[in-house]
């Protein structure tokens, strides 16, 4: 009997994948890609001529029985679009009859969207939960945006471009602007990006764009009550300037003194100039 690799490839700069990656995509005799077409270009970078097979939301249950034929005589490789198999696309599935029929899953790790973009978010990551796409139904969407009011975790959610910014605006009826957000589009790609800062600072300026590419949204916990008076943090603000420090780095300091957001912090300093 065969073994199930999970091979993670690439979200975009084709250097992104591991050696073993590599070794076990060479060694397989089949590979069951998400998108064959755009697996084919992976292995055509690096020599690798192992056959594929399609396997995606559209027909993967006709091809379950394929799959599971040949694990019978042979290891698999599974691979995504781009990223890690098994997160937000069908390939759970697999790995859930694979372990039904007793053959051995064995992950190969390597690239993941929302780990990617959540370490490079600069929101707090010893505490985070991944619920894929955005609902498209509006009663759906807005139902989840209720549930996270509360919700002391970051959020890492995944979001097409035409629906993006509908998606901003909904967030910041529910759960209000000042809410921290970080949008990560096009990671590890040429026009990779990232936009930081409250919902309604990152709504403007997607707004101001014109969406494109692929969208991971990741959304802060919701702020806790400022520990100090808005005239306390004036007055300790300018104390601190007084000092030689640059607004940016005023602002950091009395944020972490008084339990403030930074962004508000900085934009006082702003008023008061």
């Amino acid at each position: 009997m065969g073994k199930l690799y999970l091979v993670a490839t690439p979200i975009g700069n084709l250097e992104d994948i591991t050696l073993r990656a590599l070794r076990i995509l060479r060694e397989v005799p089949l590979i069951a890609a998400e998108d064959t077409r755009r697996t084919r270009k992976l292995l055509a970078k690096y020599e690798i001529n192992t056959p594929t097979i399609s396997y995606h939301e559209h027909n993967k249950e006709e091809r379950e029985d394929a799959l599971l034929k040949a694990l019978a005589s042979g290891d698999v490789a599974l691979v995504s679009d781009a990223g890690t198999p098994g997160l937000s696309d069908p390939g759970y599935e697999l790995v859930g009859s694979a372990i039904q029929h007793g053959i051995e899953v064995i992950p190969v790790p390597g690239p993941a969207a929302p780990v990617a973009a959540l370490i490079a978010s600069g929101l707090p990551t010893d505490s985070f939960v991944f619920l894929g796409y955005v609902p498209r139904k509006t009663a759906e969407r807005r139902a989840l945006f209720e549930s996270l009011r509360g919700e002391a975790r970051t959020v890492i959610l995944f979001e097409v471009p035409h629906r993006v910014r509908a998606c901003l605006v909904e967030m910041e009826t529910i759960l209000g602007g000042e809410r921290p957000i970080a949008v990560a589009r096009e990671l590890t790609k040429i026009h990779e990006q990232f936009l930081r800062g409250s919902i309604a600072e990152v709504r403007q300026a997607i707004t101001a764009g014109s969406p494109r590419g692929e969208y991971t949204l990741l959304l802060g916990p919701p702020l806790a009550e400022a520990a100090w008076p808005e005239r306390k943090v004036r007055d300790r603000l300018q104390e601190v300037v007084k000092q030689g420090l640059s607004h940016a780095d005023a602002a950091r300091k009395v944020a972490e003194e008084s339990g403030w957001p930074r962004n508000d912090v900085y934009r006082l300093g702003l008023e008061g100039t």
